[in-house]
């Protein structure tokens, strides 16, 4: 690092008499703008954003002395892309390479740290970072996580690897941060990850009870202190400039009390810190939309103190971030060190568990993770068919244009307030609005690669003649680098079907009726890839069944409805399931999954799954509430459901099982359903290992969060195994306490597992959920949440988290030896987020 003439310039400020230091005050101007949370980005550019940014540069230009730090890069890049002048862009440029503003994380957003996925990270991280450098040839340095809800490991070694300098966060634990300021020890060296270790350390700083917010209470106003440009108004700024809430100005009558309520503050914070350097951010959300009236108030009273510095023992400058880190890295002091645990979950008081949200908005986070994995394919689909067809018809620029709207849309939604599922309803409808189109425009683009013909005197296109009968032509990608074999679920109208593939040779296959409609029928078929290879498959619709032998017709057997009473089934009538790896027990009394057997080792472990329901609080008055946040409850979980029917289809492909679920017994339809997907089919390369499971929850009674229960005989000691981010896996002991119920669940976003000394039940998923183990043996999946409560201020910004949606989330399940399954799961969790992509390239006809 270099130091500023500045630092050097403060630093001969630390002696007084009598040989005492004086307190360092880092003044650091930001403005924290969420891309997205109540507002959407039109609204908030509109309101305040884009004045965020032409107002601070207007006013960094007049004095050499102010600085400012731009953190989401969203906002900036479309005030510079729709706002900025010329003028304004070549002041930018100028105060970027004097350091003067200062670019942190850099990222597209400030992403969420609990249920967004390394991969989603990256990307969201990239975008930004390279539309910097591309236009200003810097890279970040420091992070700024001052708003996500818990830190996970996993952050901090990105950003080492990343080439950080340092990282900074704030939401913690409110009793863990409590002993670390009275420890001094909120800044510490973390090593994020167990193998790599010192090789991605990072300086971490760790904000106190303050935060990112300048405190705003004032002993001599009843206006908040020094936010002097008052409170953001939406839908459009005062044409007066007069906003509510501005503080007093700062006056002769008034600078000495601000002055004193200041370095109070700022002596508070020194306490808790192990240097005289403070870090003191001035500003908020939605903050300096008016730069101009928050200098020229925070100008004088910084004037005022260190005219007066030997009476206050303190000494205050405007800063970047960079510049407060360098005088910490000129202490040179040994720091302690944090291994691989993270600050997950977060608490800000007992009854107030930030683990709601890892479940929150089910059907957004599912839209977010298959849009990555189509952005992934296409991407890599792109780069093959340039290297391959340099000269093709696919126009360059319009396909990276269409690439580049999808990269944008996924890194938008991983803001804290978008993938997390705590935005106000508009806002989701952006993210799902954003993601949609930009996923029809890479689809076009996937069909436009995989059609046009890549030169004059080839064409990818199919032939027919006058006679064919009818059929359908399917194009099945693999993403992956590594061969697979899949078996691919194709929804075709037809009760009867056969596919070839591209030599014209048959493919096993098999069809059923589907399970979530009476009019489309389920096509698997198997298909053998190589890494990043597609190919054709023909598919034609027999009449009569004639021509269609190589499909395996599946029929049903439906099992009466039983009703459940609180005591589970005997045993005694069950009814097996079986494939190469496993048997699966369902037993007729009940109709639910009794217990499976590893075939590998011979051993059974009983395993039950059902649904349950937690009944949350929706009045402030009745003690602490759930809301797309938060998770709290009174009391335990309860049965969802009185009754439940199955179905099984037994195919050569696979054999599937549909258990539903009905709240009342005597209700026609199903609340909740189980499908299983047990693979049959014996050829090469194709897995037994993994158990597809797919369930439907919703919609639900208001006030209600349902978990998927998988009880087990495992002696796991309710210790828990989840994913930090798709990266590594993280240890979970239960934590006794207060609150225990809530303040136990985590975040899993790949996959979760509970295990004993001889076996281990994995679950992997394709996309996040809210996961814990409550008992010994359990472990229970939080699926969807719907609420409703009179908190003032949820109302008024309609952060209530009324989800009336049905969702349809997958996992895979896998029951094995612990060695078995660690060779496993993490190249399966890989292959269910990056799934084969499939892709009808015309309909049905003759």
């Amino acid at each position: 690092m270099k130091i500023s003439s500045l630092v050097v310039f403060f630093m001969c400020l630390y002696l007084v008499k009598g040989g005492n230091e004086l307190i360092q005050t880092f003044v650091i101007p930001h403005s924290h703008m969420d891309v997205g949370w109540i507002y959407t980005v039109q609204e908030s550019m509109h309101a305040y954003a884009a004045n965020v940014y032409t107002s601070v540069t207007e006013e960094l230009s007049k004095a050499e002395n102010r600085r400012f730090i731009a953190v989401e890069q969203e906002f900036f890049r479309l005030w510079w892309d729709t706002v900025a002048t010329d003028v304004q862009k070549k002041q930018v440029r100028q105060l970027v390479q004097e350091g003067r503003l200062e670019f942190i994380i850099g990222g597209q957003v400030m992403h969420d740290e609990a249920v967004t996925d390394l991969e989603d990270e990256i990307l969201q991280m990239t975008e930004g970072h390279g539309f910097l450098y591309q236009t200003f040839g810097v890279r970040p340095q420091f992070s700024w996580q001052v708003d996500p809800f818990g830190a996970s490991a996993t952050t901090p070694v990105l950003f080492a690897l990343a080439g950080f300098n340092a990282h900074l966060i704030s939401r913690i634990d409110y009793d863990l941060k409590d002993a670390m300021q009275k420890d001094k020890k909120l800044q510490f060296v973390w090593r994020g990850s167990r193998s790599l270790k010192e090789k991605q350390e990072i300086f971490t700083h760790t904000m106190d009870q303050f935060s990112y917010c300048t405190p705003s209470y004032l002993p001599f106003s009843n206006s908040s202190g020094f936010y002097w440009n008052g409170v953001a108004l939406f839908p459009d700024p005062p044409k007066d400039g007069v906003y509510p809430n501005m503080s007093l100005p700062v006056t002769k009558e008034t600078v000495q009390n601000y002055a004193k309520t200041m370095v109070e503050n700022i002596k508070q914070r020194a306490a808790w810190f192990r240097t005289n350097h403070v870090l003191w951010p001035w500003g908020c959300d939605k903050q300096f939309y008016n730069a101009s009236v928050q200098f020229n108030n925070m100008d004088p009273l910084m004037k005022y103190i260190n005219q007066n510095s030997k009476d206050f023992g303190v000494t205050v400058q405007y800063a970047t971030l960079g510049e407060y880190f360098q005088a910490i890295y000129q202490s040179d002091l040994i720091w302690d060190q944090r291994g691989s645990e993270d600050f997950l979950p977060y608490s800000n008081d007992v009854y107030q568990a930030w683990t709601g949200f890892y479940a929150s908005r089910n059907v957004l986070k599912g839209v977010a993770r298959r849009a990555s994995s189509l952005l992934h394919a296409a991407e890599t689909l792109f780069v093959r068919y340039r290297i391959s067809f340099p000269g093709g018809p696919v126009a360059l620029d319009w396909a990276l244009g269409q690439l580049r709207a999808l990269r944008w849309a996924v890194s938008e939604v991983q803001h804290h307030d978008g993938i997390t599922g705590t935005e106000s309803p508009k806002v989701a409808e952006m993210y799902l609005q954003h993601l949609t189109q930009a996923v029809m425009g890479v689809q076009e683009l996937v069909a436009a690669l995989f059609l046009l013909p890549h030169n004059p005197e080839t064409a990818r296109g199919h032939s027919r003649d006058a006679h064919q009968a009818l059929e359908q032509h399917v194009i099945v990608y693999n993403p992956l680098a590594w061969n697979i074999t899949a078996i691919i679920n194709f929804t075709v109208t037809f009760p009867t079907a056969a596919v070839y593939d591209d030599d014209g040779r048959p493919v096993p296959a098999q069809i059923q009726k589907s399970a979530e409609s009476d009019t489309t029928y389920d096509l698997f078929f198997v298909v053998e890839l190589g890494g990043l290879q597609d190919t054709k498959y023909l598919i034609k619709f027999c009449s009569g069944g004639s021509g269609c032998g190589w499909t395996y017709e599946a029929t049903a057997v439906l099992f009466e409805q039983r009703r459940i009473r609180d005591s589970p089934g005997t045993g005694s009538r069950l009814l097996p399931v079986q494939n190469g790896c496993y048997e699966l027990m369902f037993d007729r009394e009940t109709n639910l999954l009794h217990g499976i057997t590893n075939l590998e080792d011979r051993r059974t472990v009983k395993v039950t799954q059902d649904f349950w329901e937690y009944h949350a609080n929706g009045d402030v008055k009745a003690g602490p509430i759930s809301d797309n946040y938060i998770f709290s409850t009174y009391f335990s979980s309860v049965r969802a459901y009185e009754a439940v029917d199955m179905e099984i289809i037994t195919g050569k492909i696979m054999t599937e099982i549909r258990q539903r679920f009905y709240k009342k017994e005597s209700d026609p339809d199903y609340s909740y359903a189980v499908t299983t997907r047990v693979p049959e089919y014996s050829g090469s390369g194709l897995g037994c290992s993994r158990l597809e499971q797919t369930y439907s929850v919703g919609p639900l009674d208001l006030n209600t969060e349902v978990v998927l229960k998988t009880s087990t005989s495992l002696k796991n000691g309710r210790i828990l195994h989840t994913d930090d981010n798709g990266y590594q896996m993280m240890k979970r002991t239960y934590r006794k306490g207060n609150n225990s119920l809530a303040r136990n669940y985590f975040p899993m976003v790949r996959a979760a597992y509970i295990q004993d000394d001889l076996s281990r039940l994995v679950l992997l998923s394709d996309r996040a959920h809210g996961v814990s183990s409550q008992s010994n043996g359990q472990l229970e999946v939080m699926l969807h949440r719907r609420l409703w409560n009179n908190l003032p201020f949820n109302l008024n910004y309609n952060l209530t988290l009324n989800d009336t949606s049905v969702v349809r989330p997958t996992m895979w399940m896998m029951l094995s030896s612990i060695s078995s399954t660690s060779r496993l799961h993490q190249r399966e969790a890989v292959e269910l987020q990056h799934r084969p992509v499939v892709m009808a390239i015309d309909k049905p006809r003759e």
